[in-house]
């Protein structure tokens, strides 16, 4: 079922427009997919991501394992039933989370063993356990167990983490071609810290193996947003041209518009999300702190001429009394105005590259941020 074709290129960067086929429908890339850790995109119904125009959303495979667990979730056959989301999903390994949440936690060569944040209980991923989960879940695209590391690291370390990364991944896909679900894709992480020879040669080792797309991990760990910007660009490079590109756990509206540029078509970032909640609001002149007494009798939307619901029922003042009284409305109408930025930007790149215009649009980008 699982199928990725380019449909236009840009003539003067990278950028390229394509459709990712799946077994709950059609994703048009670029594309960026809003984060439902737990089964949902925070204070927001499906029904309410459809109206927004979400193709797909992320869920998140160490946060559903500890709650609710793949017994309850098996119950419903998978995630698309039990959250009533009827299009695409994709899964992640698992491997961030516990890096940067688990209490405690302790690698080998196969695999992790950690200590819930929830209630400090003891788990173990294996490649063969990760793969279980996500394939419980059910999701249209599940990811390789790998094994990220913090910023700074040493090459010794940084190489360490990539073995551990593509001998997993060989695991991975040996589990996936033995389960014969053909249907749900695999996609490979491509790890390797800060170090161009590691990254070159983690793409070589998973592109050997084959997977039907690939993924950047290991960036947004804390490392200097011009690092950032140097690695994807040089490990997008690397990767297949055929094949989708994912990288995971970016980012800003900027981010995004340089990562297309760069031939990357796929995003994830809790960003908008949380932002959201701190009532941090993104529009194109830049981001707007809804908490600001500036705001305290605008009648003006977030953002004129914006589409989404938010902006055409309430005003800046509204909005502003909502979030300073806590009120739980405010979570909600803020992160459907961000959801709906984050998704009308993407669709604007992809209109952009279709007319062989992306150039212009990325200047224009930024004149409004800058004016």
């Amino acid at each position: 079922m699982f199928e990725f074709k380019i449909i236009a290129k840009d003539h003067h960067t990278q950028a390229r427009t394509g459709v990712l086929k799946t077994g709950h429908g059609k994703i048009k890339t670029p594309v960026f997919m809003p984060v439902g850790t737990l089964a949902t995109v925070k204070s927001l119904t499906p029904e309410d991501l459809l109206e927004i125009g979400a193709d797909i959303i992320l869920g998140n495979t160490y946060h559903l394992y500890l709650r609710p667990g793949c017994d309850v979730i098996h119950q419903f056959s998978g995630l698309h039933r039990f959250m009533h989301w009827h299009k695409p999903i994709l899964t992640d390994s698992g491997g961030f989370q516990v890096f940067s949440l688990a209490k405690l936690n302790q690698k080998d060569e196969n695999g992790v063993t950690f200590q819930s944040h929830i209630d400090g209980s003891t788990h173990r991923f294996s490649p063969e356990i990760a793969m279980e989960i996500q394939l419980c879940l059910d999701a249209d695209i599940i990811m390789c167990l790998d094994d990220c590391i913090q910023y700074p690291a040493d090459h010794e370390e940084a190489r360490k983490a990539m073995d551990h990364t593509t001998k997993w991944a060989r695991r991975c896909k040996q589990f996936w071609e033995q389960k014969s679900f053909r249907d749900i894709a695999l996609f490979g992480i491509v790890q390797g810290g800060m170090y161009k020879d590691l990254r070159r040669r983690s793409v070589s080792e998973l592109t050997d193996i084959g997977f039907p797309g690939y993924a950047v991990g290991g960036l947004s760990v804390g490392e200097p947003k011009d690092m950032l910007l140097e690695m994807a660009d040089f490990t997008l490079g690397e990767l297949p041209v055929s094949s989708p590109r994912y990288v995971m756990g970016v980012g800003t509206p900027e981010d995004l518009v340089e990562m297309v540029s760069m031939g990357a078509d796929m995003f994830d970032c809790v960003l908008p999300t949380r932002n959201a909640r701190n009532g941090q609001l993104f529009t194109s002149q830049g981001t707007l702190n809804i908490s600001n007494a500036r705001f305290k009798t605008d009648p003006d939307p977030v953002e004129p001429g914006c589409g989404c619901y938010t902006c055409t029922h309430y005003s800046r003042a509204y909005l502003r009394h909502l979030y300073m009284s806590r009120e739980l409305l405010s979570y909600r109408l803020n992160t459907i105005h961000n959801i709906y930025y984050f998704v009308n930007l993407m669709k604007q790149m992809r209109n952009a590259i279709s007319s062989n215009d992306f150039e212009s649009f990325r200047n224009n980008f930024y004149s409004k941020r800058f004016s």
